[in-house]
């Protein structure tokens, strides 16, 4: 669906935009795909990796409406990747994680209805669902106004559904690169915030190809959450150097011990498909048929009655083995 189509990501020089742009040229044929970013330099080694014919890029912040608009002209489909995410210093700047994580997604919002772009993904984080912290709290802002756009669209063709997962293996700013440092700087023990400690895990490639096949299914007003696993700090951490001790140095402002994907308070309105969930909207919206079905006609089931989607309750956990392994396999 994305040969000879116009695709723009904005944050585009992140670890989830170089895998998404790097998998969009490897499988189609895309008439232009967009990096829209405000870091000059990163562009600049993007394009030393990124130079095919199709490729265009935008310097600009999704603060800057204006530039958005402009960005936005003869695109087809959006993937809204850009955020201020570190929790502790969004709680140390809040305004800032604001304009960016709120007002940012306003700005994507009315330029690609104003430009009739047809379909937009905005990426969110566990940490929106029933969020303690600052970044959590401006990123269930964003989702409610990415879902509640498909109203304000109105008769506009823009439809915009949202995509939640949890940590990323090996992204910019992640505790694998951290570990990795403080191992090769040869400590003699690493840091561990809380030995109870889980996250939900998936690798950049799940997270890419889950937002490819999304565009597929979506209607509009959805929030689609992947089934991934699980892993304990304190696993990952023997698994990344077992010859180490481990340390407990205590949470950082506004980090969680277990993180939500659904909440019980979600589940009267959240529907099981094979290999992810999708969060209908509770407002209502004209839609070709019930959120229990998608446009790439796999068929869902509702979830149980007070059911929440955790890290501590997943069914599925990574052992230390699958963690080495995929530390090993990941760059």
């Amino acid at each position: 669906m994305f040969d000879n189509k116009s695709i723009l990501i904005t944050g585009g020089t992140g670890s989830f935009g170089k895998k998404f742009i790097k998998t969009v040229l490897e499988r189609y044929q895309p008439r232009r795909v967009i990096v829209f970013s405000r870091d000059e330099l990163k562009q600049f080694e993007m394009q030393q990796e990124f130079n095919a014919p199709c490729m265009r890029y935008f310097l600009g912040d999704v603060r800057d409406g204006d530039r958005l608009r402009q960005a936005l002209r003869n695109v087809d489909y959006v993937v809204h990747a850009a955020a201020l995410k570190q929790v502790p210093a969004a709680e140390y700047n809040p305004t800032e994680c604001i304009r960016t994580n709120v007002w940012g997604a306003e700005n994507v919002i009315n330029a690609a209805i104003e430009n009739g772009v047809e379909k937009v993904i905005a990426l969110s984080t566990d940490k929106a669902a029933s969020p303690i912290n600052l970044y959590g709290a401006t990123k269930l802002l964003s989702d409610k106004l990415f879902i509640a756009a498909n109203n304000i669209a109105g008769g506009h063709k823009t439809r915009f559904a949202v995509v939640r997962y949890g940590n990323v293996v090996g992204s910019r700013g992640s505790v694998v690169p951290f570990f990795r440092k403080l191992v090769a700087d040869g400590c003699d023990s690493l840091p561990i915030t809380d030995p109870r400690m889980t996250r939900f895990w998936i690798t950049l490639q799940r997270g890419v190809d889950f937002v490819l096949k999304n565009f597929e299914r979506m209607q509009g007003g959805e929030l689609f959450v992947p089934k991934i696993p699980s892993v304990r700090i304190t696993d990952l951490a023997t698994a990344m150097a077992p010859q180490l001790k481990q340390h407990v140095v205590g949470i950082r402002p506004g980090e969680k011990v277990h993180e939500l994907m659904i909440s019980h308070d979600d589940s009267n309105h959240t529907f099981e498909f094979a290999d992810h969930y999708v969060i209908a909207p509770s407002i209502n919206f004209v839609v070709q048929h019930g959120y229990d079905s998608n446009d790439a006609g796999e068929q869902g089931k509702p979830v149980d009655e007070g059911f929440n989607y955790a890290s501590d309750n997943n069914p599925l956990f990574l052992d230390i083995a699958e963690l080495k392994a995929l530390d090993q396999a990941t760059p």
